[in-house]
């Protein structure tokens, strides 16, 4: 993949990567070091961390939990809360996706505040969006 300097993750690909996925692991795997041995910037939001985080911790498995935020140093991946500003944003992207959940729109809306040129997801209706190229996993 060319022509991106920042990636937003979304929550599947990251769920695909730390739980070993059996269809897509080795994909986002690839995709991951890819990013990296690029020297391109990967950055998420909070939505993502409580996505991913409820599970681990619903089950008591804080090695899941540990895993995450060791996932999310490791790989220097930027972790940017929720804010007014990116409130606002999701506000106006559901305003015109009207099918799209709030969650969806907050990681939208923060990849957009955040500058990012590429959306990084396994949601195909998120394709639509116009603001930010959105790649799925399969695509890359």
């Amino acid at each position: 993949m060319k022509g991106y300097n920042k990636v937003f993750l979304d929550t599947a690909p990251v769920i695909y990567f730390l739980d070993e996925d059996i269809n897509f692991a080795e994909k986002v795997k690839d995709i991951f070091e890819e990013i990296l041995e690029n020297e391109k910037k990967m950055t998420t939001s909070a939505i993502t961390c409580t996505e991913y985080l409820t599970f681990p911790y619903k089950t008591n498995n804080l090695e899941k939990v540990g895993a995450f935020f060791d996932f999310v140093t490791d790989c220097d991946i930027t972790l940017y809360s929720v804010d007014v500003e990116i409130a606002k944003k999701a506000s106006k992207i559901r305003a015109e996706y009207k099918d799209f959940k709030t969650m969806d729109a907050l990681q939208l809306a923060s990849a957009c505040i955040q500058g990012c040129d590429l959306f990084l997801t396994n949601d195909k209706q998120l394709k639509q969006f116009k603001e930010i190229n959105c790649i799925t996993v399969e695509e890359w």
